[in-house]
Formats: structure tokens, sequence, C-alpha cells
């Protein structure tokens, strides 16, 4: 890593969430689930792209918004490359992986 690890604040987190929720708006994806915590991120939605380019889109529109409104650097780095997505396939994986997000 080039820099230390980002710790967010509570205001940074709230408007992160707030930002993935307006993205799944304006790309017409159904948001299920949101938590984002200090260091990283969960997120439940289903939409018309895969995996890869929803969680490129929700780093790229939160970095914005963060860097837009002073909330870091602008040269900071935020988040790692990559990061993990599952599918889910059944109504059943779809509760659980809510549960998590949401509770665990």
């Amino acid at each position: 890593m080039k820099a230390p690890p980002l710790v967010l604040s509570e205001a940074q987190r709230a408007l992160v969430a707030a930002v993935i929720a307006e993205v799944c708006v304006f790309r017409n994806w159904m948001l299920y689930e949101c938590n984002v915590r200090t260091n990283h991120v969960h997120v439940v939605v289903d939409g018309n792209a895969g995996p890869d380019k929803m969680m490129r889109d929700f780093k790229a529109y939160a970095t914005r918004r963060l860097r837009e409104l002073r909330e870091l650097e602008q040269d900071r780095p935020v988040w790692t490359e990559g990061g993990s997505t599952k599918y889910l396939w059944t109504d059943k994986s779809l509760a659980a992986a809510i549960e998590y997000v949401r509770n665990q």
C-alpha cells in the first residue's frame, strides 16, 4: 500500500451509503442492503450489470463525492483494488446475505 489504510468517519460512512443509494437509483439497480463500515463496505444489490461494474461505480462515485466535499485529500487512495463479489442465485441465499450485511 502506498498510504496507510483509510478509516472512514461516521460522516464519511453516511456519505458513502447515500452515494451508493444514489447510484442504484440512477442505474435502476435494486439495493437490498448496504452497510458501510470504517474500513470496508458490504452491499447486496441486483441489477443489469455485473458485480465488477457495480463495485467500480460505487467506488468511483463515492470517491468523487468524498473529494468534492473535501472529506479527504485529492490524491488520497480510498479503496483497495478489486473486492469480493458473490452471485446470489436463490431467495434463501439472498435472504442470508441481507441478514449478514444488516446484522453481522
